[in-house]
């Protein structure tokens, strides 16, 4: 018996479904996280109930996945998803089941799941239901699949990923015969949308072991993505050192794959994942001051942030250490910490106020810019009487 403490809002879901003599667990990866002493980021709930009972016992739910059996239950402010008891038909698109059947029995249900580790069930007073030994997995600290990995895989392609990043993120190892079944069903991976390959990427990029990726290219699941071999291999353990944020890891990443030879355009590599414009942009700003030398001196650095944004530059920085081993975060964070200006929306003067001097159109445009260059190199006179006044007589010459 594990002890158990669910919040209330769950409590309640599965008090409820009990109430009306339905079966009701806690299921997957809260449980995982319960019995490894960690606090869950989801609850889900798996119960006998249909979906239209549940919706009928829970006024206001959704019916978030119906044909899949799924509805996100809301109790105040919070909510958690609640799956009736299944068993799937053939996955053709290799991704979802063409079909779902509901049954009555739990251990049917838990043996649909992708890995041991998640095909656990914990009733609410702390009883464990686990057909296919996910707790000793847990204390052995394995990845395994349940039943047959080729089968499993071939069912959902996107389970080989989901393997990577439990044991990114978890610390685990995969054990023999699921990595095998990896290496076998790897080109299925090809046939995963952008977004799903994206989005698991991305969840690996940001646990404390982002080398992981590697495994994943060596695998061949990127293939599509990354044709190529390289002719180094990235240390992609150093992206660890980066802030925990999307943005700047992504911008890391593509640009080892660039530097290294494992794809011909950064830029092309993140559009066809389907990243946004901002990770694009970022990236393809970083990837051009890396190809020079960053700025030596505050001026400098003032001029680069002006032309391509704190987000590009900092991107580009943090790069820069883990990639050309060149720390230049301490000059940075100086300068943007120091408050002296380098964009027009930190000039002391606006567009409207050159109004007031006459000038317009392209000349209004002209004089801001100088300005600008004027207060970057001298930074103490970003005053609105001094820019005036400089303005005013630049004008008059």
């Amino acid at each position: 018996m594990i002890q158990i403490n669910p919040p209330k809002y769950v409590r309640q879901i599965l008090f409820g479904l009990q109430a009306r003599g339905h079966l009701a667990y806690l299921v997957g990866g809260c449980v995982r996280d319960v019995i490894m002493d960690m606090t869950p980021q989801d609850w889900d709930i798996c119960t006998s109930a249909l979906p239209e009972e549940v919706m009928e016992l829970f006024p206001g739910s959704k019916p978030t996945g119906l044909k899949h059996g799924t509805v996100t239950v809301t109790v105040g402010s919070r909510s958690a998803e609640v799956t009736t008891f299944r068993t799937e038909g053939d996955y053709r698109d290799h991704r979802r089941p063409d079909s779902v059947t509901f049954v009555s029995d739990l251990i049917t249900d838990l043996g649909r799941r992708d890995f041991t580790i998640n095909a656990i069930a914990l009733s609410v007073d702390g009883m464990i239901s686990d057909p296919y030994d996910g707790v000793k997995d847990i204390q052995k600290r394995v990845i395994r699949c349940v039943g047959d990995p080729k089968l499993r895989f071939t069912e959902d392609a996107l389970r080989m990923f989901r393997a990577l990043r439990f044991s990114a993120r978890l610390g685990f190892t995969i054990e023999y015969d699921t990595c095998e079944a990896i290496n076998d069903c790897a080109p299925l991976a090809a046939e995963l949308a952008p977004e799903r390959v994206r989005d698991e990427t991305e969840k690996i990029l940001l646990t404390s072991r982002p080398e992981t990726i590697g495994a994943a290219i060596s695998f061949g699941l990127m293939k599509r993505y990354i044709s190529g071999t390289g002719w180094k291999s990235p240390n992609f353990a150093d992206i660890a050192a980066m802030p925990r944020k999307a943005l700047s890891r992504w911008v890391a990443f593509a640009i080892m794959l660039r530097k290294y030879g494992y794809i011909p355009s950064a830029h092309d590599f993140l559009a066809e994942l389907r990243l946004d414009g901002r990770t694009i942009r970022c990236c393809a700003d970083a990837e051009q001051m890396l190809s020079a030398e960053l700025p030596e001196d505050t001026l400098g650095w003032k001029k680069l942030l002006n032309r391509y944004g704190v987000d590009s530059v900092s991107c580009a920085v943090q790069a820069s250490t883990v990639i050309l081993g060149v720390d230049r975060e301490k000059e940075l964070k100086a300068v943007l910490k120091s408050g002296e200006c380098f964009s027009l929306k930190h000039l002391a003067v606006t567009g409207d106020d050159l109004l007031s001097l006459g000038l317009k159109g392209p000349d209004l445009g002209e004089m801001l810019k100088f300005l600008l260059e004027y207060v970057m190199e001298y930074p103490d006179n970003n005053k609105r009487e001094i820019l005036l006044e400089l303005a005013k007589y630049s004008e008059e010459s």
